[in-house]
């Protein structure tokens, strides 16, 4: 994007991640805490992606989407936090404009994708609960295949236009971002222009990614409470709200906070609270996922035991 005439057409090569704190104490502290959180979030995720490979029993489409989402999840904290943790011990805490832009794309991609996967996760509670024997023709493999592909190509496509838009600005000083992470409402805020239209372009895509789908859970868990209430018997509906409460909670903890950042106005914008929620959905909500769908699930403690005795036969 070109600059006005007249103007200095001088743009920063590299930005300066300003983290959480500037106190050596302070950011050893934070780097014993965070990189417990990323190994906690990393293996928790990592042993539900193994057990589900591991276990017949678990190769369903339930299990099928638990395991993208839990790739999901690994792949996002593994966009942000190794570099967190770096800049947290290192003197210099710099990321080049490439690297900026290569971390928002791979953040908002995933990010996005997720946003969207959960649509197809409460459909297939829908199924499961509203069409009980009908389950494994209506979602055949070939159908999980498709909505999951489709949900991928769609958060990087919207992912792509995000970031294309916001990097196309012109930033000519100061380079500083007040943040652990290149998140574009924090870059953009740098852009030595106005930003109002991209911030409009980011709000409509907010509307297809966020709202529309955020619509679509509600009206599927609508349905899905219908069924449950005419269920006579009391421990097939405990059973059914048990699983679906799983899939809410993480649903609230995940839109709650993307939400904020990204539908408010450029004026209510807040550094410091951006940082802790951006913290919130991207770190503990990765841990979250396994530690509610592991504690909760019999099935998946049923294949951790069946693992833990298949190493102990091995040696």
């Amino acid at each position: 994007m070109r600059m006005p005439p007249g103007q200095n057409q001088s743009w920063v090569s590299e930005f300066i991640l300003l983290g959480f704190s500037s106190d050596p104490t302070t950011n050893r502290i934070l780097f014993i805490a965070f990189l417990l959180l990323y190994l906690s979030s990393v293996l928790g995720n990592g042993l539900i992606v193994t057990l589900i490979c591991l276990d017949m029993h678990l190769h369903t489409p339930m299990y099928f989407f638990l395991c993208i989402l839990s790739l999901l999840d690994m792949g996002s904290v593994t966009t942000t936090m190794p570099q967190m943790l770096v800049h947290l011990l290192a003197q210099s805490q710099t990321i080049s404009f490439a690297g900026c832009w290569l971390q928002m794309y791979m953040f908002g991609a995933l990010g996005l994708t997720e946003s969207i996967f959960f649509v197809v996760m409460a459909y297939d509670r829908y199924v499961a609960i509203c069409y009980p024997l009908r389950y494994t023709v209506i979602l055949s493999w070939g159908l999980c295949t498709r909505l999951s592909a489709g949900t991928w190509a769609c958060g990087f496509f919207f992912s792509l236009i995000h970031t294309f838009f916001t990097m196309r600005l012109p930033y000519c000083g100061p380079n500083m971002v007040n943040h652990y992470l290149c998140e574009g409402p924090s870059v953009r805020s740098l852009a030595c222009m106005d930003t109002n239209l991209i911030a409009m372009v980011d709000l409509v895509i907010s509307v297809f990614v966020v709202v529309a789908p955020l619509s679509l859970i509600v009206a599927s868990y609508i349905c899905i409470a219908q069924a449950i209430l005419k269920i006579k018997s009391m421990q097939p509906r405990c059973k059914a709200f048990s699983v679906c409460a799983s899939h809410l909670t993480v649903v609230t903890f995940f839109y709650a906070p993307a939400t904020y950042i990204y539908m408010r106005p450029n004026s209510s914008y807040s550094p410091e609270q951006d940082k802790q929620i951006s913290l919130f959905y991207n770190v503990f909500t990765a841990l979250l996922n396994p530690v509610v769908y592991s504690l909760r699930n019999k099935d998946i403690k049923r294949a951790f035991l069946k693992v833990m005795q298949r190493s102990r036969l091995a040696w």
